[in-house]
């Protein structure tokens, strides 16, 4: 299974964790991040998440990599939705398994935050006043 992946169909999480699951491990820690129905003030009726695929997965792959090597993780993985997703859907989710708790909080953190600053997805939002902005990067999405 990748390191990271999009994915057109809703997050199977429970399949995704299993994923993760190491005898090693003392520690698992997960995000979710789920649309939302505001931003900046504004009403949010849903959104559309759209990718440069190859690019993503590949920068996807990477940080996850790297914060394998930073916190001393067994496993970890992120996935991402692409497409339109309504408000209160699973837009990513990311998942670290480490021998202690600490090392698995700090890789979860990083790799959210560095896939919302680095890796190639746009956000299209659709205001309840019938406009639509795109956003990018999604550094203060979901």
């Amino acid at each position: 299974m990748p390191r990271f992946l999009l994915s057109a169909e809703p997050l199977d999480v429970a399949a995704l964790g299993a994923g993760l699951r190491d005898p090693r491990a003392g520690g698992f820690a997960t995000f979710e991040g789920w649309v939302r129905d505001h931003h900046a003030g504004r009403a949010v009726d849903g959104l559309d998440y759209e990718a440069y695929g190859a690019l993503a997965e590949r920068e996807g792959e990477r940080i996850v990599a790297e914060a394998m090597a930073r916190f001393d993780v067994l496993a970890a993985c992120c996935a991402h939705r692409v497409g339109a997703l309504a408000i209160g859907d699973l837009a990513v989710w990311v998942g670290v398994s480490a021998a202690h708790r600490g090392a698995a909080f700090d890789a979860c953190r990083y790799i959210i935050d560095e896939v919302k600053q680095r890796v190639p997805i746009w956000k299209r939002e659709h205001y309840r006043e019938g406009d639509a902005d795109w956003l990018h990067p999604v550094a203060d999405g979901p």
